[in-house]
């Protein structure tokens, strides 16, 4: 690999992880701002708003599209919308400990659909790398002093919520291997817009649908936490993240960016217990050690199935 290739790599991987820092921030504020409203209502107003801030200035990216570039928009976009709807209907079903391992194990679907869908196995030293990452997931999952509590929970009590949040793990799975190839095809305007104005408009008409069938009862309460919460998630974790990860993503593998992603709870821990005082526990800094070397074991190992590392 080239200089060049290397350092290009190396500032995606950084640029990567970045945006796990602020996505982590979102977890502290959209646990206050939630207790004014509703998730769906939320979702709605933070991809819409973020919607309308960005055309001014994508708009140029938006003319002149294909056929192929729309279908191919509607597929990054749909798989990222279906991860936000089902984690949102898995968490009012299911606990949040159970939410966090089942959600983080899209680590592991990640490389089963980078290999269906763009016959690229990864590499040998990523596989184990994910080995490595899930067991650091599991120990932050826990909770208590009894590291078998979410496998028994699991294991005795697996319930709709938690099938909507193994839906989840798989969709945005999905979403990140077509993100992979999306990316590398068309404008990284149109694809970050396609995502945001489908997942605004679609969860704006969800929601009183939700609000029917008593999934989810719409509400919004004006306040400062809502704002400062809708501020902070519209710019920083949607407008520059999903911009970010539009771009920087395509330089490493699907399978690598899902692990650079599952520092995401590591960071929302870290931000918890700097803005809601809530202290991790041994299992939870145990954890964070373990997906941290995780990812520096799949960055710094290099073997494979007898093929040359990419």
């Amino acid at each position: 690999m080239k200089t060049e290739d290397i350092k290009r790599k190396r500032f995606a991987i950084a640029v990567l992880l970045l945006i796990t820092v602020l996505w982590g921030g979102t977890f502290p504020l959209n646990k206050t701002a939630l207790d004014h409203t509703s998730p769906f209502v939320f979702v709605a107003l933070r991809f819409l708003l973020a919607s309308i801030i960005i055309y001014p200035f994508f708009k140029d990216g938006l003319k002149g599209l294909s056929k192929e570039a729309y279908k191919d928009g509607l597929i990054v976009a749909f798989w990222f919308f279906a991860g936000f709807m089902t984690q949102t209907i898995g968490l009012k079903f299911t606990t949040a400990s159970k939410s966090a391992f089942i959600t983080g194990t899209f680590v592991i679907f990640t490389p089963i659909f980078q290999t269906i869908i763009e016959k690229r196995p990864p590499p040998l030293s990523n596989i184990i790398g994910i080995v490595i990452v899930t067991a650091g997931i599991l120990l932050m999952s826990s909770t208590g002093d009894n590291i078998g509590a979410v496998i028994s929970e699991l294991g005795r009590n697996f319930n709709f919520g938690d099938f909507m949040t193994l839906l989840c793990a798989i969709s945005f799975g999905i979403y990140i291997v077509y993100l992979d190839i999306v990316s590398k095809k068309h404008n990284f305007k149109f694809v970050t817009f396609s995502q945001l104005f489908f997942t605004g408009i679609v969860a704006l008409v969800l929601f009183p649908v939700m609000d029917y069938t008593g999934l989810e009862k719409a509400e919004l309460e004006i306040n400062n936490t809502v704002l400062i919460a809708l501020g902070y998630t519209v710019i920083f974790a949607t407008l520059i993240n999903l911009t970010l990860q539009t771009i920087y993503q395509k330089e490493v593998s699907p399978t690598k960016a899902a692990i650079i992603y599952s520092f995401e709870p590591i960071f929302a821990s870290l931000l918890a217990f700097i803005i809601l005082g809530e202290i991790m526990t041994i299992f939870g800094i145990a954890g964070a050690i373990i997906i941290f070397c995780g990812l520096i074991f799949s960055e710094t190992v290099r073997f494979d199935w007898k093929r040359k590392e990419y």
